[in-house]
C-alpha cells in the first residue's frame, strides 16, 4: 500500500513538473535552412539574447523557462537585419513565413501578440497616409518648393496628431494589457508630466509595477521639475575652452533660452539660422542663449558653432545622450529648449521659428 502511494506520488509531481509554465517558439521559414535564430530583447538599452537555434529545412525551435511577464522581443535570422518582432509569453508560438519578408512573419499562439496586431491593424490607415505624404515630402525637398513643403509639413503633423490619438485611446482602453506598457512608452515623449502621470494612475497595478512603467514615472518626477512655472535647475559644463560655465551664472538677462542640440542633429541644424535670426534681433535688448550640446567629439561641436554661426555660449560633457543637464532637464529628443525669465523660472519649453520670434518679442516689449 505504502508503495503505491509512493508511485500516485511520484505521478503527481511528474505530472506537476510537465505543466510547468515555459515559452515555446516554433520557427517555419522558407529558405532558412542552417540559418542560426537568435532570440533577443532590449533591457536597459542593451541587446540581450534569451536563447538561439539552428533551422533545419526551414523549421526550429526555441524552447526557454518561463517569463515573468509577456514582453516584445525580435527574431534575428544569423548576423543579418532580418527580424520579425512578437510578444513573447508562456504558451506555443509559431512564426511562420519567409526568410526574405521575415518582418511579415505571421505569430500566433501569444494572446498579447493577438492585441498588439489588433493595434497595428487599427493603425494603419493612418500609418499607410503619413508613408504617402512622407514620399511627397521628399519630393518637394528634392524640387526645392517650399511652398509644398510647408503644406505638406501641416498634413504630417496633422496625421501625427491622429496616430497619437491613436495610441492614447489604446492605452486609456487597455490599462491592463502587456501591450500599453511599449505604446506609453513611445508617446510619453509628446507629453507632459502631469499628463503622463494622470494616464499611469489609471493603469492596472499589475502593468504599473512593469520596469517600463516605474521608469516612466522617475521620467515624470524629472518632467514636473522642469515644467513651466518651476525654477531651472542649476548644473555646470565646460565651453568649448574648457572653462566651467554654471547655468546659475547665465541668469540675469531677462530671458536666457537653454538650448539643447548636437553637431550630428539635423533639425538641430536647421533651425540655427532661425534662432541666429532672434539673437541678433534681440540680443541687446535682454535676450540670451546658453546652448548645451549632445556631441560626441569636440572639434565637430566646435565646426558646427563656428559653421552655424552661433556665437553665444556653448557648454557640453560630450557624452552623448548621457549629458548630464539633457538628463536632468528629461531631454529625449533635440533641439529642445528652455525660455526662462530674470528669476531663472521656467516660462516656456520646446519654441521653433515663428513660435519663439513672436514669444520673446511679446516678453520683452511688455518689461
Amino acid at each position: 500500500m505504502k508503495k503505491s502511494i509512493y508511485l500516485f506520488a511520484m505521478l503527481i509531481i511528474m505530472a506537476a513538473c510537465s505543466s510547468e509554465k515555459q515559452y515555446v517558439v516554433k520557427g517555419k521559414i522558407e529558405g532558412s535552412d542552417s540559418i542560426t535564430f537568435f532570440l533577443q530583447k532590449r533591457e536597459a538599452g542593451k541587446t540581450i539574447t534569451l536563447d538561439s537555434a539552428v533551422s533545419k529545412n526551414g523549421n526550429f525551435t526555441i524552447k526557454g523557462g518561463a517569463v515573468d511577464y509577456p514582453q516584445l522581443v525580435q527574431l534575428v535570422a544569423g548576423d543579418t537585419r532580418k527580424r520579425t518582432s512578437f510578444y513573447l509569453e508562456n504558451s506555443v508560438i509559431t512564426v511562420e513565413g519567409s526568410l526574405d519578408s521575415l518582418f511579415k512573419a505571421e505569430v500566433t499562439g501569444s494572446k498579447t501578440h493577438d492585441e498588439y496586431k489588433s493595434f497595428v491593424d487599427s493603425n494603419k490607415p493612418l500609418s499607410d497616409i503619413y508613408s504617402a505624404i512622407y514620399s511627397q515630402y521628399q519630393q518637394a525637398t528634392q524640387s526645392g518648393n517650399t511652398a509644398l513643403l510647408a503644406e505638406i509639413e501641416n498634413r504630417a503633423d496633422s496625421v501625427q496628431n491622429e496616430m497619437l490619438k491613436n495610441q492614447k485611446n489604446f492605452v486609456l482602453n487597455n490599462p491592463a494589457s502587456y501591450v500599453t506598457p511599449s505604446i506609453l512608452g513611445s508617446i510619453s515623449y509628446d507629453m507632459e508630466g502631469d499628463e503622463l502621470e494622470s494616464i499611469i494612475s489609471k493603469l492596472d497595478t499589475t502593468i504599473a509595477a512593469l520596469p517600463t512603467i516605474v521608469a516612466l514615472k522617475e521620467r515624470v518626477v524629472q518632467m514636473k521639475a522642469v515644467a513651466i512655472g518651476q525654477k531651472a535647475p542649476d548644473f555646470t559644463m565646460n565651453d568649448v575652452d574648457g572653462n566651467p560655465v554654471s547655468l546659475s551664472s547665465k541668469i540675469g538677462s531677462k530671458l536666457l533660452l537653454i538650448d539643447f542640440w548636437a553637431a550630428w542633429c539635423g533639425p538641430c541644424r536647421k533651425e540655427n539660422p532661425n534662432l541666429v535670426k532672434v539673437y541678433n534681433e534681440f540680443s541687446k535688448k535682454g535676450f540670451d542663449v546658453f546652448g548645451v550640446s549632445l556631441d560626441q567629439k569636440k572639434e565637430d561641436w566646435v565646426k558646427a558653432i563656428a559653421d552655424d554661426k552661433l556665437t553665444w555660449t556653448h557648454v557640453s560633457d560630450l557624452q552623448y545622450w548621457s549629458n548630464a543637464a539633457a538628463k536632468t532637464y528629461a531631454v529625449s529628443a533635440i533641439p529642445a529648449s528652455f525660455l526662462l525669465d530674470e528669476t531663472g523660472t521656467i516660462i516656456a519649453k520646446n519654441l521653433r521659428g515663428e513660435d519663439l520670434y513672436n514669444k520673446v518679442k511679446e516678453v520683452l516689449e511688455a518689461k
